[in-house]
């Protein structure tokens, strides 16, 4: 029979949403530091010639710059004060996770429980900064060999490092009050805003191109159509799991009864999330970077120019071995990333040290070459589901013409993932409203009993 709490879980609606107000507070602060991060995308660097930025951003399309430029929500190619948004922290720490799986020092800190997790995000916080001036290095070059400052290179270089920084550390900073003070994940919604301001230039570039006669009307349909499909379908897939029972031993409960205790571990069908097509898409589009930042610096009658120019004729969208590789290489990093974040035998010994153990398999090294064996057989249906997602929306924009990212599979695992996980905080919050008004109510009738 359903207790209390199961009743009101599934009669959960936004019904009682007028009620929590902490709740609407939450999202209104939310909402104000997303408009705050739309306005900062366009405060530009010190220094930078506004016209020279136009042609030049017409001029470098369709390499690691577009993938950049949709996590920022287009503040690289305005070259503004967060034009490298949150991703150097996002890169560090992705290293410092794989630091604390591969190296035994950062290991032992992330045992240590919240004092290693707090000395974790200071490392992490200052490789956000160290790849914060490399990059900004990278992007201040870049804006001087394309003739785009107007002040001294020494100062230039300064001035934008500095900014850089300070932009950098500022969305950090908003993003964590996000997180304490909003709902949701602070960081990933930053991601995700950036990426969703570019959806009103993917469906205007789609119904013009319909509207000039370069698509056919079933064509929009059908990309549209197929739009909404890999987002259900990407909803079904990352709540994905297979969950495995764990059996405790008999243990005497209040009533002199011994029970033994069930359980599930629930492992996703999907483990690495976006860590795989990022890394792929990165690798495959560098060559290509390499050239539009370096400019005429590379010459075509080189054996180095002839060489990148050569990768670039087939590593572009659309081409066949660039799709190829993009998917192995998906598959490789969904293995990779799997590994490194998922430990069997760490898991199998903390089953065996609070005396769970999975029926029929003998506990300890039995336990983890079974998680092992079925963690690599659901991660082949994980990578072979990035894959598709991945892929097809590639295939699609090279055959339409559609050289917009919002549309790809990237893009959409993001924005889904990020999207559900705050549908479900908000649900969270509005399920505590309830419970605190169902104990307010047992109180009050206490007290006239």
């Amino acid at each position: 029979m359903a207790s209390r709490a199961d009743n009101i879980a599934s009669n959960l609606n936004l019904a009682n949403f007028s009620k929590a107000t902490e709740l609407q507070n939450r999202i209104w602060f939310t909402v104000g530091a997303l408009i705050v991060f739309r306005f900062l995308t366009f405060v530009p660097l010190p220094g930078i010639n506004p016209v020279a930025l136009k042609a030049f951003s017409d001029r470098t399309n369709g390499g690691i710059l577009d993938i950049l430029n949709m996590f920022s929500g287009g503040a690289l190619k305005n070259f503004s004060l967060i034009a490298l948004g949150v991703m150097p922290y996002i890169t560090a720490s992705i290293v410092v996770q794989l630091g604390s799986s591969l190296h035994p020092a950062l290991a032992s800190l992330k045992k240590e429980g919240e004092s290693g997790r707090k000395k974790l995000n200071q490392y992490t916080r200052y490789g956000a900064v160290f790849l914060t001036i490399v990059q900004g290095m990278a992007i201040a070059r870049g804006a001087v060999a394309g003739q785009l400052q107007v002040l001294p290179e020494t100062m230039f270089y300064v001035t934008s490092i500095i900014s850089l920084i300070g932009g950098t550390m500022f969305l950090l900073w908003l993003g964590e009050q996000i997180t304490s003070r909003g709902i949701g994940n602070g960081v990933s919604l930053i991601i995700m805003a950036g990426i969703v301001a570019q959806m009103p230039k993917f469906f205007g570039n789609l119904f013009e191109q319909g509207r000039t006669g370069q698509l056919n009307g079933f064509v929009i349909v059908g990309v549209i159509a197929l739009l909404v499909a890999i987002v259900v379908f990407i909803c079904f897939m990352e709540r994905a799991q297979r969950r495995l029972l764990i059996q405790y031993p008999r243990r005497a409960t209040q009533n002199g009864v011994m029970a033994a205790d069930r359980s599930h571990l629930p492992l996703k069908l999907n483990t690495a999330g976006v860590i795989p097509p990022i890394f792929a898409s990165s690798l495959l589009l560098l060559p290509l970077t390499i050239t539009q930042l370096a400019g005429k610096a590379i010459s075509p009658d080189t054996l180095t120019g002839k060489i990148v120019i050569g990768m670039n004729q087939y590593l572009g969208h659309g081409k066949t071995l660039y799709m190829v590789l993009y998917a192995l290489g998906i598959i490789f990093f969904s293995f990779f990333y799997t590994a490194v974040v998922f430990n069997p035998e760490e898991t199998a010994d903390n089953l065996k040290r609070n005396g769970g153990f999975i029926p029929g398999i003998r506990p300890g090294r039995n336990t983890a070459v079974y998680l092992d064996y079925v963690l690599t057989r659901i991660t082949v249906l994980g990578a072979a589901y990035i894959t598709v997602v991945c892929v097809v929306p590639e295939w699609i924009m090279a055959e339409t013409g559609m050289g917009t990212l919002f549309f790809g599979g990237t893009s959409l695992l993001i924005v889904v993932n990020v999207t559900v996980d705050t549908i479900t905080q908000i649900q969270s919050h509005l399920l505590a409203h309830q419970y605190g008004d169902l104990i307010k109510k047992a109180r009050l009738k206490g007290r006239m009993r």
